[in-house]
């Protein structure tokens, strides 16, 4: 299962920027192949980002080639963008309880 890092540098206050994750969270939530995101925010260096769980490779690589990404890597508020793909470890993210589904470790 792949998992997506994205990290990235705000231009925007905080506030904005957390109005902005709460109109989008519906947006994410139905993204194809996407089991889950944990949202990530840094109010004290002014930096975000997420951790996404895909269920395949291909739903990676939509996501990756999708509306969404595009529109982050050119949103103004936005800079310095990191994005990383990394593999689970299934056998030790088992024993120390990762959020990693029964479902989703399957597929």
């Amino acid at each position: 299962m792949p998992i997506l890092q994205t990290n990235f540098k705000l231009n925007v206050p905080s506030a904005e920027y957390q109005a902005m994750c709460k109109s989008l969270a519906d947006t994410f939530a139905a993204v194809p192949g996407l089991q889950w995101k944990i949202w990530l925010f840094n109010e004290q260096e002014n930096e975000a980002g997420g951790i996404y769980l895909f269920n395949s490779h291909q739903g990676l690589h939509d996501f990756l080639a999708g509306p969404i990404v595009s529109q982050l890597k050119g949103h103004p508020g936005f800079r310095d963008i990191t994005v990383k793909v990394f593999e689970v470890m299934d056998e030790v993210t088992r024993v120390t309880r990762g959020p990693v589904s029964a479902t989703a470790a399957a597929q």
